[in-house]
């Protein structure tokens, strides 16, 4: 097994899973059994690039768990080899990578302008959101809150009627680059309220009484990326100090536990927590605006995808929040209240119980400010398709994750006095 190690490390050398072609790359599923089936997958990581889906990386892997990877055509068959050998169990759950990406737009032919059923690059994002609030202007109005590492500005979208004293939800979207489906929910999500508002009692209620203010993207130099060079992109495209590696990874970068657990401080790592908290500007942006907000955000939302998860604090500790009880509550109730659409089933619980330990993540560091309804969506799928959604599943996931919303929402506002 080891000499097999060996050969697919040589062959390796000259292996770069950044080609703009993933022509032959193929996603693998295992499930290791014990500690041994964990070192084989920790050695083919320390011998070659492999990119982890679920979970962020090699260091969270654990017997019993499942693991997603991604591996370059050129070490697929030699890496299969070697589970078979070995006894890992596995499936390729994505033969050809290549032929996943063609297939995820449901049209090769492109309409120009923005579409709430197909994903959107930025430039029609951003116009998106100027329109929207041209169009709608006692209902929504945008604001600037920083630019990014490159120098693009931070859209946000703040929703509600007018009227005093008005506490808030934040809901952001785009963190990691990849997770287009993400940013597709938030876009989604502000049409929903537009359309809906006047017309369902409960949306009506909610915007008269609450304001939503919605981020459609976080990582946005990420974001551009994935659609100009690489669509697998994760992180923020800052450039590392004595470093050739970009970017740190946004959700590993608040000062919550900060890189103790299930982060990075390899600079070229996927899941490098950065030089310090908040040193991306895509996160102190995002941070100063919450805490210049503290007094009014009741709630925080953060979307990624992919795995159906409704997670809450903690990530970055296995205590549990003090507030156990209650979002536990909730986040089994907007589980139900999601599946009742499509049957799609999500698992809910705290982030290191129920998935794995992470430090830096927006949600903890939300909470730990005083915000107590602190949630992460983990949006479709369970990894059929993983970060490549195709379209035609924008619409349906998208609908059952604004009835969790909306149900968490009512939750808060009801509970606000």
């Amino acid at each position: 097994m080891w000499a097999l190690l060996v050969l697919i490390g040589a062959a390796s050398v000259s292996a770069h899973l950044q080609d703009l072609s993933f022509d032959g790359q193929k996603v693998f599923r295992v499930i290791p059994q014990n500690d041994e089936q964990v070192e084989i997958l920790n050695s083919l990581a320390s011998i070659m690039q492999v990119d982890f889906w679920q979970p962020d990386s090699v260091t969270l892997v654990r017997p019993k768990m499942q693991v997603d990877f991604r591996l370059g055509a050129e070490n697929s068959f030699e890496v299969e080899e070697l589970l078979k050998e070995s006894g890992v169990e596995y499936q390729v759950l994505i033969d050809n990578l290549q032929a996943a990406l063609d297939t995820q737009f449901d049209s090769q032919a492109r309409a120009a302008g923005h579409s709430y059923e197909k994903y959107n690059n930025w430039d029609t994002i951003a116009a998106w959101t100027a329109n929207i609030a041209a169009q709608n202007p006692d209902l929504v109005s945008r604001s600037v809150i920083g630019e990014t590492y490159e120098g693009r500005p931070m859209y946000l979208l703040k929703m509600g009627k007018s009227g005093p004293n008005k506490k808030a939800i934040f809901m952001d979207c785009g963190f990691h680059a990849r997770e287009w489906i993400s940013p597709a929910f938030c876009q989604w999500f502000v049409k929903e309220v537009i359309e809906t508002y006047g017309k369902d009692t409960v949306m009506t209620t909610l915007l008269d009484k609450l304001d939503f203010y919605v981020l459609p993207v976080v990582n946005i130099d990420g974001y551009v990326y994935t659609w100009t060079n690489d669509r697998m992109w994760r992180k923020t495209r800052s450039k590392n100090a004595n470093s050739n590696c970009y970017g740190t990874d946004p959700n590993r970068n608040f000062n919550a536990g900060w890189c103790t657990t299930g982060a990075s401080k390899n600079p070229c790592s996927a899941t490098y927590c950065g030089s310090a908290p908040e040193s991306e500007k895509e996160t102190k942006a995002l941070a100063d605006f919450i805490r210049e907000h503290l007094s009014t955000i009741k709630a925080y939302l953060t979307i990624h995808s992919y795995s159906q998860l409704l997670l809450f604090p903690y990530s970055y500790t296995y205590t549990l929040p003090s507030d156990y009880q209650e979002l536990n509550s909730i986040a089994s109730a907007a589980s139900k209240e999601l599946a009742s659409l499509y049957k799609t089933k999500y698992t809910y619980g705290p982030g290191a119980e129920t998935i794995y330990p992470a430090a830096g993540g927006s949600d903890d560091w939300a909470y730990d400010q005083g915000i107590k309804y602190s949630f992460t969506f983990e949006l479709r799928d369970t990894g059929r398709y993983g970060f490549l959604l195709p379209e035609s599943q924008i619409k349906p996931t998208c609908e059952e994750t604004v009835l969790a919303v909306k149900y968490i929402a009512n939750y808060v506002l009801e509970h606000l006095y």
